[in-house]
């Protein structure tokens, strides 16, 4: 019985080799494109879950009142960690992490590499496993180092890593303790190189502050500890060791680090988890779309199986039998469509991994791979064929075998519904590409507060620090670049804020952050700043502007002074005089409002070296002449510098990769839809052959026919378009409530997208249209 079922069904692919033809190409494609969808949900799902002890694992975080609403933090105090570990009996260990920068010298390789401080509980607590060396052990001692088997590889190429020594900075050495395997692409973390906490402490970095933010703490708590346990436990833990009597604390599980990241008023509210929600959603339509095709497709070629099915059942075939024959073939073509459709995968992964900054592969040497592919493909074979199955089993045989059999042509029928249901998601998608689109342009046009065109940033390593006053003045003598300052982070980030400012009129009760900015002077002017009130930081000309701060429009509006200029802020006993006030500029996200900023004189620390360059000379001359500066004063390291806009468009990196993923799959889902209704179509002009031609003999253009046979789907899709508008501007008007600063939802979006549908479809089905009316009339009647 199941190889006659094979056998018959085979035979109808090949004797209709276009309705077979079509069905597997939508099939594949929308299934190519649903476990494209999978690979990279799988991926965000699993982020940090292959840590054995995922389920006893969390990040400390920060929350308090500021500016009337509670945020949340996920850096700590450095003395955190030790304090749980010792006096917390939930937590079984406990370490910290915060990022190093240092260059690498062996032999003639200098190599600037980031990575990680840590404690060496780390590598006990994260299951990252070394491939040599002890976890337990490798990073106890102040000059030990462990490294990824693709820095090893760096370093020491084919040889063992393990025991070589490696020079840090010029001035210590450090010996190799273990050897980690490669990072996987579905971790929070990123580092090449683990070095003891022991050795940040002998170097000055450590402290026991607990006011001072800095650090991640990550902790693993006990067997059998809830969270609501450990969090009770941990609550006051800076209430009670400081005088931040208002700061709490709360532990992230690891389940949640990577999709519930989003944080509101002191609750999560979403995060990366959202991305994948819509692409789960986008992945079942686009499958769904293609096993639409099917459906409408089997059941459009009904009066050409309906003396098969009637006579199956005359000789006694049950109704289960045939509706069994008929998923069988639609698993047949599911199975062949997964086969094209691994092939595709294949062939379009790379360019998938480099639009979504993946490393996706197709697992081919696992059985769950192949496993969950079987059903994936069972599945999509049932549901394609369920309703064709089900419909053509239920023809009656003795109308069908006297020729009384007729298709109905009502004005609602299923496969109408299913073709609207196609052009109903394929609108949505369009109307979403666009605005996530505008929304995003919206953002890059709006005016940064500075100058980002030939601003320039490299940062302070090495001797560049000690040097600067000459490196500075070389960089200007040399015509490389106009004017140059020093701060503390990137003018695109936010690397320090702080609270506890005091100022006359300050309301006690608020609690104020500010975003912390330092600079030695020249900022306005290296960064192309506006001065809304009186000058810049200037020690060479003010000397007393060794405690001069200057204050953003957002900072004057929370302080609420009417005249800025010679206010004066404390902080710690120290008065801190206002010689300036600027135009807001943004530092942060483009989509949000600019928060209060402070920018502090040249006592102050330091990361960072801005340079304007000469607009004179070529951009690849200034460069030329600022490596050799560098290079003259800080000669082991490698030249390495930022453009500012480069760094700035990198703030659209996840709103381009959401768009460009839209717009992709919405391209899809329209060329499956209308590979669907060219179908329709072609069974639809063959159907009515011959009254297209005895229309032809009485006179009817080529236009009219066209018409005629084209206004049926023109009308569908028109409906689609009717219930796809108020669906998208719902889910686009949620999306852009979550930006404050947004645009508008306009009615020319939706026009756009009603129009390119209609153009399309109408193209796809006029093919068929104007081939049926151009046909000799004769051919058709000859039988009559």
């Amino acid at each position: 019985m199941f190889k006659n079922f094979i056998k018959i069904a085979w035979r109808n692919l090949l004797r209709n080799k276009s309705f077979s033809l079509i069905n597997i190409s939508g099939l594949a494609i929308g299934m190519a494109s649903a476990a494209l969808i999978m690979f990279w949900i799988q991926n965000e799902l699993s982020y940090d879950q292959f840590h054995q002890n995922r389920d006893r694992l969390y990040q400390a975080y920060n929350r308090a009142v500021f500016d009337g609403k509670l945020w949340c933090w996920g850096t700590t105090p450095k003395i955190m960690s030790k304090t749980l570990k010792q006096d917390y009996s939930a937590v079984e260990q406990s370490c910290r992490t915060t990022s190093a920068n240092f260059l690498f010298t062996l032999g003639d390789k200098h190599l600037n590499l980031n990575g990680d401080f840590t404690d060496p509980d780390f590598l006990t607590m994260f299951s990252f496993p070394l491939v040599a060396g002890n976890p337990k052990t490798a990073l106890n001692t102040i000059n030990s180092i462990v490294i990824t088997q693709k820095l090893a590889k760096k370093l020491f190429g084919e040889q063992d890593a393990m025991g070589k020594v490696v020079r840090i900075d010029s001035v210590d050495h450090f010996t190799v303790t273990g050897v980690m395997k490669d990072l996987p692409n579905n971790t929070r973390f990123d580092f090449e190189y683990l070095m003891p906490w022991s050795y940040l402490k002998k170097t000055g970095g450590d402290d026991e502050y607990w006011g001072n933010n800095s650090v991640q703490t990550w902790v693993l708590t006990k067997p059998n500890v809830t969270e609501a346990q450990l969090n009770k436990q941990v609550l006051n833990i800076t209430k009670s060791h400081s005088d931040q009597k208002d700061q709490e604390v709360f532990m992230h599980p690891a389940a949640k680090w990577h999709l519930y990241s989003k944080f509101e008023n002191g609750k999560i509210t979403g995060g990366k988890i959202e991305s994948v929600r819509l692409f789960a959603v986008i992945a079942a339509f686009i499958l769904l779309i293609a096993c639409i095709n099917f459906m409408n497709l089997s059941t459009a070629r009904s009066e050409k199986r309906a003396r098969e099915v009637g006579i199956m059942k005359a000789i006694g075939a049950k109704k289960g039998s045939i509706i069994t024959q008929f998923l069988g073939e639609s698993i047949l073509i599911a199975f062949i469509a997964g086969i094209i459709a691994i092939v595709i995968v294949q062939i379009s992964m790379s360019g998938f991994n480099q639009l979504t900054d993946k490393q996706l592969f197709v697992p081919y040497a696992s059985v769950y791979f192949w496993l969950t592919g079987l059903g994936f493909v069972l599945f999509t074979g049932v549901i394609a064929g369920s309703y064709p199955a089900f419909f053509l089993s239920s023809f009656k045989p003795v109308s069908v075998l006297k020729g009384t059999f007729k298709k109905v042509d009502a004005v609602i029928s299923p496969r109408k519904i299913l073709v609207v249901v196609q052009f109903t998601f394929a609108i949505v998608l369009i109307i979403c590409t666009i605005l996530i689109r505008d929304q995003m342009q919206y953002a890059q046009n709006r005016d940064l507060g500075y100058k980002k065109d030939n601003l320039v940033y490299t940062m302070m390593s090495g001797s560049i620090d000690k040097n600067f006053k000459m490196i500075r003045n070389e960089l200007v003598s040399s015509g490389a670049a106009v004017s140059v300052t020093k701060t503390n982070s990137p003018v695109t980030q936010r690397w320090s804020d702080s609270w506890g400012f005091d100022w006359k009129g300050k309301d006690q009760s608020q609690k104020i952050d500010f975003i912390m900015y330092n600079t030695d002077g020249d900022f306005v002017k290296t960064m192309g700043l506006k001065i809304a009130a009186g000058r810049d930081i200037d020690v060479n000309t003010y000397p007393t502007d060794s405690t001069a701060i200057l204050l953003n429009e957002a900072a004057v509006k929370v302080t609420g002074f009417k005249d800025p200029i010679g206010q004066i802020i404390k902080r710690d006993n120290h008065n801190l005089v206002v010689v300036g006030v600027i135009k807001d500029f943004i530092i942060e996200s483009p989509y949000q409002p600019v928060k209060a900023m402070i920018i502090q004189g040249p006592k102050s620390w330091f990361n960072v070296v801005h340079y304007k360059l000469n607009p004179n000379n070529t951009t690849a001359e200034n460069l030329k002449r600022a490596e050799a500066v560098f290079k003259k004063y800080n000669p082991e390291y490698p030249f390495e510098y930022h453009f500012v806009d480069d760094e700035y468009a990198k703030k659209f990196n996840d709103e381009q990769k959401v768009g460009t993923l839209a717009s992709l799959f919405a391209g899809l889902t329209i060329f499956i839809s209308c590979l669907g209704l060219f179908g329709l179509a072609a069974y639809m002009a063959q159907n009515r052959q011959k009254e297209i031609s005895v229309r032809k003999v009485l006179g009817a253009s080529v236009s009219n026919l066209t018409g005629m046979l084209s206004k049926e789907f023109l009308m569908l899709v028109l409906i689609s378009f009717v219930i796809a508008s108020p669906i998208a501007w719902w889910g686009m008007h949620k999306w852009l409530e979550t930006y404050t600063y947004r645009i508008t939802i306009q009615v020319w979006v939706f026009v756009m997208a009603g129009l390119v549908t209609v153009i399309v479809a109408l193209a796809t089905v006029s093919f068929q249209s104007i081939k049926a009316a151009l046909a000799n009339p004769i051919n058709s009647l000859r039988n009559e």
